[in-house]
């Protein structure tokens, strides 16, 4: 069948058919890029051990059939698939709320949850907000977790803002979302007590188990230097992730300072800083892995690596690197803003510097290979107490009691 083709592939056990089904879920994810496979398959693993049946509508084409498969593996057997796009990669029905509804209606569940549910917010709370209502049948079976809420925690009003308020409101008075889960506990605090019957609840940021390896090899798989103090940078190379703040620092160190860049990820910088990280790495001070990051050199990066650069700028919600950093037990240096740099300084996770300051994103490298080893033990110890309280099994505890709630 054609990647892009729409009908479902029906994997599941045919003994299962007739009454006593589990709920049928419909997760829809079209994106492979960052943290949404990751993401997609810790979902995946938690709701099939929750007894529920699953339908995934996602990016069927050739090109984001190997991301898929490197990161469900043996999970892809045990679903239902529905193709979030179509043959030219654009949302079916023109945009993700009709992509949404077609893919439900092929899959037949009862339920659809959005591991992004910032991928309808904007369109569904707009329209909400003038009077518009998705199909009267799905009242109280849309959900998901909601990345990014900016217009909940905007200093300023703007039309836009109150237009999204306005809209979310009306959905949540009238029972629609269920269940929404949030990664600010500061948020939802505040969103509780202006709904206290809302379907609402809190998730974890999610740390992996951990990484295996030890980093002297992980170095030497990766071609990095022995000895020196490795700082990864992993994810995307766009603005808002700081990939050229990183760069504009290493290049302000000296040569013979201790540091090395070791950047990780598809990046595709600018042209300013892939020339400033060019020349970081013909000095023998930076290499850049610009590629997709399977999870095997995923999982090297992380062990090679002694600090975690997080510079980012006006990031709204939280960072999937910090729980991969804290997962490392590595300490991160991050931007000093909103919720990332928050958490950051309230749970002791690393270093933090004024976003969008090179100069003081130096100095914080700097500090960080220097740090006495009573700090550093520190450091490693709120990074360990952190990756406790947002384990996995933290995650899938307050998922699947988020989707049982009545």
């Amino acid at each position: 069948m054609n990647p892009g083709q729409s009908a479902i592939v029906t994997r599941q056990d045919p003994s299962s058919a007739g009454a006593g089904l589990p709920r049928h879920l419909l997760m829809y994810e079209p994106r492979v890029e960052g943290h949404h496979p990751a993401w997609l398959r810790f979902l995946t693993e938690d709701l099939l051990s929750g007894g529920y049946r699953l339908t995934l509508a996602v990016d069927r084409r050739e090109r984001a059939r190997e991301i898929l498969e490197d990161n469900l593996g043996g999970r892809l057997s045990q679903v239902g698939l529905v193709s979030a796009l179509d043959d030219a990669g654009r949302r079916r029905g023109g945009n993700s709320l009709r992509a949404v509804a077609i893919c439900l209606e092929e899959s037949g569940a009862d339920q659809v949850f959005l591991p992004e549910f910032d991928e309808i917010a904007s369109a569904l709370l707009r329209r909400a907000a003038v009077g518009g209502r998705p199909a009267a049948a799905l009242r109280g079976r849309i959900g998901g977790i909601y990345h990014r809420p900016r217009f909940l925690a905007a200093p300023r009003w703007s039309p836009n803002r109150w237009l999204k308020q306005r809209g979310f409101e009306r959905l949540l008075t009238e029972s629609w979302l269920k269940p929404l889960l949030f990664l600010d506990e500061y948020l939802l605090r505040e969103l509780s007590v202006r709904h206290p019957g809302a379907s609402l609840a809190f998730l974890p940021n999610p740390c992996p188990a951990g990484f295996p390896g030890e980093r002297a090899g992980a170095r030497r798989e990766l071609g990095l230097p022995a000895g020196r103090h490795v700082f990864l940078f992993y994810g995307g190379g766009y603005r808002r992730k700081g990939l050229h703040l990183a760069v504009e620092a290493f290049r302000g160190l000296r040569a013979e300072e201790p540091a090395f860049l070791l950047c990780a990820g598809r990046q595709d910088p600018d042209a300013r800083t892939a020339r400033g990280l060019g020349e970081l790495t013909r000095q023998g001070r930076a290499r850049s892995l610009n590629r997709y990051v399977a999870s095997a050199e995923e999982a090297a990066c992380f062990v090679a690596c002694d600090f975690v650069l997080l510079p980012y700028i006006n990031h709204f919600g939280i960072s999937a690197v910090l729980a991969q950093a804290a997962a490392a037990r590595k300490p991160v240096i991050a931007s000093a803003e909103q919720l990332l740099g928050r958490e950051t300084q309230e749970y002791g996770l690393g270093l933090l510097f004024p976003s969008g300051d090179a100069a003081a994103l130096r100095a914080c490298v700097r500090e960080a290979w220097s740090l006495p080893e009573a700090r550093r033990a520190g450091l490693v110890n709120a990074l360990e107490s952190y990756a406790r309280s947002h384990s996995r099994a933290a995650y899938r505890a307050a998922v699947l009691a988020a989707l049982a709630r009545p």
